[in-house]
């Protein structure tokens, strides 16, 4: 039984009304069956291999052979603690229940850490894609030190099967240029194996956190991100959904670098959909994917993450990497909210604004 979108949305039903007059549609590059031949088989240096890669996952789950993808991510316990992360539903310790989530959950892909992914690769690297988070963040060091390392090399990924490979840069952090250098290298190599390349593009310095707001969810500083994240030939672009704009014209942040007043007067506007547009065009006009993030979980997850899939779409992006929202409840409600945010891809109503 379809479900009702609009119902869902509840008071933002009017998302689905919506008529973009920023950057046209016309413009962009949007997700199709045929998106993989159109743009990196037929004018990309990526290899056969990498090209097998990228079809083994849009070729898997709900979504399969519609241009649009659905990705589990669980790198949270390093993250964020494993007990932050898995004490709501214990069962996700076990690395086997997180790909059982991800298969059960119709997902593209799952998204992980080279431990959960190593353990269960023998069983189930062939059942699902496998992308390897490569890098992470962890919060056991004292005082804590917000900075992205390694955790393996890119030849362990290739050896348990992995398809792709994920990693974060934190741009505008100090450590942003060698995070950059890291994850560059990285990538030629992921490419060289022929996995594809997820890159969590996220905007992060405390410095941002001004009067205005927190600048690090502006569309105009994700989109450089975003931009940045495309130059070191990263195939998808994770971003969190922007919340706000103008990030480059806050007072507080003076020599943050350069803009221009048309990107506020006529490639964005208040509305959400708009702002994420902002994003797309900064993947090289959506040639490169944008997948935005389902947020942390809270007490309306299957409405919100439904809005996100709603923007994301009618923006021009290529789907939604959900985790926290998914994996911290009961399972057969976990696999419910992916459902539900892949029916919104699945739904022929909801257009690209």
């Amino acid at each position: 039984m379809a479900r009702n979108i609009r119902e869902l949305l509840g008071e933002h039903a009017t998302l689905l009304d919506h008529k973009s007059k920023t950057i046209p549609a016309s413009l962009l590059t949007l997700p199709s069956p045929s998106y993989i031949d159109d743009i990196y088989a037929r004018s990309s240096d990526r290899t056969p291999r990498v090209l097998g890669s990228l079809n083994q996952m849009f070729s898997h789950g709900r979504l399969a052979n519609t241009g649009y993808v659905s990705i589990l991510p669980v790198d949270q316990g390093i993250e964020h603690s494993a007990g932050a992360s898995f004490a709501p539903n214990p069962a996700m310790f076990d690395p086997e229940n997180i790909i059982k989530l991800a298969i059960e959950g119709g997902c593209s892909a799952v998204a992980s850490t080279y431990g959960v992914l190593g353990i269960t690769a023998r069983k189930y690297a062939h059942k699902i894609p496998f992308i390897v988070k490569i890098n992470h963040n962890e919060l056991l060091s004292y005082p804590n030190t917000y900075d992205q390392t390694l955790f393996g090399n890119i030849r362990q990924c290739f050896d348990m099967g992995a398809v792709g490979v994920g990693a974060t840069v934190y741009w505008g952090a100090p450590e942003s240029r060698r995070q950059l250098t890291e994850i560059a290298n990285a990538f030629a190599e992921a490419h060289q194996l022929g996995m594809f390349t997820v890159l969590w593009c996220y905007v992060r310095n405390n410095a941002f956190k001004t009067a205005a707001g927190d600048q690090s969810l502006t569309a105009d500083l994700t989109g450089q991100a975003n931009h940045l994240g495309v130059t070191i030939q990263a195939d998808i672009i994770k971003q969190k959904l922007p919340e706000l704009n103008g990030g480059y014209n806050d007072p507080a942040l003076k020599g943050l670098g350069k803009t221009h007043k048309k990107v506020y007067t006529d490639l964005t506007s208040d509305n959400p959909i708009d702002l994420t547009r902002y994003q797309v065009a900064n993947c090289y006009m959506g040639r490169v994917g944008l997948i935005n993030s389902g947020g942390a979980s809270g007490e309306s997850d299957l409405r919100d993450a439904v809005i996100t899939a709603v923007v994301n779409k009618r923006a021009g992006g290529m789907g939604l990497i959900a985790g926290r929202k998914a994996f911290q409840r009961p399972f057969k409600e976990g696999v419910d909210l992916l459902e539900a945010i892949q029916d919104v891809y699945l739904a022929k109503d909801v257009t690209v604004a």
